[in-house]
């Protein structure tokens, strides 16, 4: 059994082609969309569907998107950012659940996701000594990276609520405190040296609460929401998503370089 299990072990560290995209503009603007887009789709399904219902909706749909990109041989613009809006969706759902179902206070649920994100980090860093996203690389650090993906979205959506409703903050205070959040780690890499790794994963866990108070902010008619209504936002959100990611597709201008072999694997320099 031991032998097996380290059979499977070692095979999920074989080497392939990059399984993500290269960080650029438009890397960040359709990670913020995704955020919103999930916040609004997820919000409308759960108040106007039967929740359970769309609980396990979202979750074949992310099960489905992931097979998906586990699957491809390397990253593919489509593929990957269906993944990302899925984990946005069900991401939000556990949540919510957490809150709605469960009773349990936003901050506790933020706290308790923020542990949750902190093990799935330390975790990864002791198998593969890196979380730099230009090693994703090997099906195991792929799987600590959706793994990290999914922990930051539930993380954002309870964040993003607690700021809004109980530091009584509302939709347009979270944006602006949240906006402010996501800009410093950019700059402290910039200009200060900040480490590029850290400055990274500082800001992707900050674009889920702040795509998601933008969400709440249009679609909502509570807490200085403007009330346009969860489905409308989300469908506009979806349109500008799909558009982007088409682009990216044709120009391919998100795709990385070919595979590093050997030690150099480990090397390589993340660009914020």
């Amino acid at each position: 059994m031991r032998a097996a299990t380290r059979d499977v072990w070692q095979s999920l560290a074989q080497p392939g082609l990059l399984k993500v995209p290269e960080l650029t503009v438009l890397f960040w603007v359709i990670k913020l969309l995704s955020t919103a887009m999930g916040e609004s789709t997820s919000d409308y399904l759960v108040f106007n569907v039967d929740p359970y219902v769309a609980v396990v909706a979202g979750c074949v749909g992310l099960i489905a998107a992931l097979t998906l990109q586990l699957r491809a041989r390397r990253y593919v613009a489509w593929i990957y950012w269906l993944a990302v809006v899925m984990v946005a969706v069900f991401g939000t759902m556990v949540a919510d659940v957490m809150h709605v179902v469960l009773g349990i206070p936003y901050i506790v649920s933020t706290v308790l996701l923020a542990v949750v994100l902190g093990v799935v980090f330390v975790a990864w860093y002791r198998v593969e000594r890196t979380l730099s996203i230009h090693t994703i690389r090997t099906p195991r650090r792929e799987l600590f990276y959706w793994a990290t993906v999914m922990a930051t979205f539930a993380l954002g959506t309870a964040a993003g609520d607690l700021t809004a409703a109980t530091f009584r903050l509302g939709y347009p205070g979270s944006i602006v405190l949240f906006a402010f959040l996501f800009a410093i780690p950019g700059l402290g890499f910039r200009f200060l040296g900040w480490n590029a790794v850290a400055s990274f994963w500082t800001a992707y866990v900050i674009t889920r609460p702040l795509g998601a108070s933008v969400a709440d902010w249009l679609g909502k008619p509570i807490l200085g929401g403007l009330g346009i209504g969860d489905e409308y936002v989300a469908l506009a959100l979806t349109a500008v998503i799909v558009i982007l990611v088409a682009r990216l597709a044709i120009t391919r201008e998100d795709v990385g370089h070919e595979p590093i072999s050997g030690a150099a694997l480990d090397e390589v320099t993340d660009p914020y």
